[in-house]
């Protein structure tokens, strides 16, 4: 008597082991979209060695560089290990997958999740860097803020991953902020790629570069508030707009006439204003008739009542926080302190010693302290804890009629009739 098991050809029919040790030590901790990547790459892991990150990205609908992310992430937790296939090629490697018994209890059992964070081999050469330290210094005060998380970390990976510099990672910062009204890192970093992938590495290039897109981004911005939304055009959004200018030739003061002849229309889109740009460019107007068609720009001044009103409520909120620090000064001094104990957290995450975990609970303490010696100097002062914070009259959209999503929010009819009524 012999024994056979039988062999399941069909890949999507077998099974992928995943350790207890990660389900339940590694997996609740992380950001949803990690534990996707990982997953995906250990059940190809055994079975098809051409896989991508490139692939994986497009199998999850995912951006190349949050893959990236994921697996710069489960390496600082000794989870997976890169094997760079070319030296100073930091965007293709393999990944191996680290057992986790034998992390936690074999003879690497001192490497468990519990130990202090450990800066990757690429990343050490880079701490003690002067340019690096008057880099964080220099977005410290151009965001006005603490760094978040592990930011500093992050902003170091771009040095690798991206080749950029410096100098190059400081202009992104002031750029995103002066003119995009962004801080956050992750948005930051999407423009650090940009220029990396464009071969741009000094601050000319850059502003040429710049000068050259801007105004084209400048007219997709223009076209989009006109119709009342606030988000960024998809890219087919982008690429039927290229049409009007690069091949029908429109000016963008004669796209924003077509977007006009949506003022009262409940559901505006770019496939409307390319209808009716196409029939003015062929010479005629074979466009269906909507109540209120060439107007005076209705969802225009509903998007400027709002402009107006969030205006009025950051003006509201600095009154009040000058009252505060008027009468009570030392308010004004508990955030300054707590904002430097927050740079200093940032640079004991950055410096790799043994003592972190103590050093960053000692200095979370003290920022607590100075916040409950805050919240008992307004109460007592017969102001709310909340007193200085910025008000919204609708905190959904916070005041801007469009949510996340990219949709309306439900404030946005209310005004529009109440516009439309005062015509």
């Amino acid at each position: 008597m012999n024994f056979k098991k039988e062999i399941i050809k069909d890949f999507y029919l077998r099974d992928t082991h995943v350790e207890n040790i990660f389900i339940n030590e590694y997996m609740p901790q992380a950001p949803g979209n990690y534990v996707k990547v990982y997953l995906f790459a250990l059940m190809y892991a055994d079975f098809d060695k051409s896989m991508t990150n490139e692939t994986i990205a497009k199998h999850l609908d995912m951006d190349d560089e949050d893959v990236l992310k994921a697996w710069t992430y489960w390496e600082k937790l000794s989870v997976i290990q890169k094997h760079f296939i070319k030296p100073g090629d930091k965007f293709h490697y393999q990944v191996e997958f680290i057992n986790l018994k034998g992390l936690a209890y074999g003879k690497n059992h001192t490497k468990t999740r519990n130990q202090d964070p450990k800066v990757p081999d690429r990343l050490k050469g880079l701490m003690d860097n002067n340019d690096i330290k008057e880099m964080y210094g220099r977005i410290e005060r151009i965001t006005d803020r603490l760094f978040e998380g592990n930011e500093p970390m992050e902003i170091l990976s771009w040095i690798t991953d991206y080749n950029a510099t410096p100098e190059m990672i400081t202009y992104a910062y002031s750029y995103c902020v002066k003119k995009k009204g962004h801080s956050n890192h992750k948005y930051v970093a999407a423009v650090v790629k940009e220029w990396a992938n464009q071969g741009l590495k000094t601050i000319d290039q850059i502003e040429s570069f710049l000068a050259e897109t801007d105004n084209r981004h400048y007219q997709y911005k223009r076209v989009l508030r006109a119709l009342g939304f606030l988000r960024n055009a998809t890219e087919e959004e982008k690429r039927v707009m290229d049409t009007w200018f690069d091949q029908l030739g429109f000016s963008i003061d004669k796209v924003l006439d077509a977007c006009k002849k949506t003022t009262g229309i409940s559901n505006p889109n770019i496939n409307y204003i390319n209808t009716v740009l196409k029939a003015w460019s062929s010479g005629s107007e074979r466009t269906s008739s909507h109540k209120g068609e060439g107007g005076s720009g209705t969802i225009a001044r509903v998007m400027s009542s709002y402009e107006e009103l969030r205006a009025k409520h950051e003006t509201e909120a600095e009154e009040r926080r000058a009252a505060v620090y008027k009468k009570i000064p030392r308010v004004r001094e508990i955030e300054e302190e707590t904002r430097n104990i927050g740079l200093q957290i940032s640079k004991v995450m950055l410096s790799g010693t043994a003592d972190i975990k103590s050093k960053i609970k000692a200095m979370k303490e003290s920022v607590d302290r100075l916040n409950e010696e805050k919240a008992f100097l307004m109460t007592e002062n017969n102001f709310t804890i909340d007193y200085m914070n910025l008000t919204y009259t609708c905190p959904i959209c916070k005041d801007t009629g469009t949510l996340d999503t990219g949709g309306r929010c439900s404030c946005f009819p209310e005004k529009l009739e109440k516009i439309q009524k005062m015509d």
